[in-house]
């Protein structure tokens, strides 16, 4: 079936219009509007915050530099996303203001994948991403217990590696540190 290109592309009025308990998004023009995380890729989600934002986003046993947040609203041209967890090197975002989302596309984003979303993150947000330059993507699958790590080379995504289950990992751009992968399944 043939989408009908005579519907008018969805606006920020009609994001808003989407009720809390749905996570909404404007990919394409499309409006999508999602489920809340379920609580295994909630766990996921937060499992990699508390792994990351201490040494990399606080500084504290790590090298820092990054401002790392959770489910940010980024409004990237025409686009509003909305991915897991959202990363953005210091010196390109020295300081956070009062706005209510993002215009400045981050240096790492990392999507918990969802049965309900798979295809819309791997598909949609990842072609948007590349579109902006996102220098690093994770996918995290929390049924499979896999993380994929892409990197942007030449406008294409490459993965770089794929974890899985109870690991140890360096990945980039946080090789500097290992995550147990056991945090965000358990």
């Amino acid at each position: 079936m043939r989408p009908d290109r005579t519907k008018r592309p969805a606006t920020y009025e009609d994001l808003l219009k989407v009720p809390d308990q749905f996570v909404a998004e404007i990919l394409d023009g499309e409006l999508y509007a999602s489920p809340r995380p379920a609580q295994r890729h909630a766990e996921a989600g937060a499992g990699l915050v508390g792994a990351l934002r201490g040494p990399f986003d606080r500084g504290r046993g790590g090298p820092g530099g990054w401002r790392i947040l959770y489910e940010p609203e980024l409004h990237l041209s025409a686009d509003v996303l909305v991915p897991d967890l959202a990363g953005w090197r210091r010196e390109r975002l020295p300081s956070i203001s009062n706005a209510a989302y993002f215009e400045l596309a981050p240096d790492w984003v990392c999507e918990v994948l969802s049965p309900s979303t798979v295809s819309i993150d791997r598909v949609k947000k990842l072609a948007i991403y590349a579109r902006e330059r996102v220098a690093h993507a994770w996918l995290v699958d929390p049924l499979a217990r896999t993380l994929e790590v892409l990197r942007l080379e030449g406008g294409r995504w490459l993965i770089v590696a794929t974890f899985s289950d109870f690991e140890v990992v360096r990945a980039e751009p946080f090789e500097a540190i290992g995550i147990e992968l056991s945090l965000l399944w358990e």
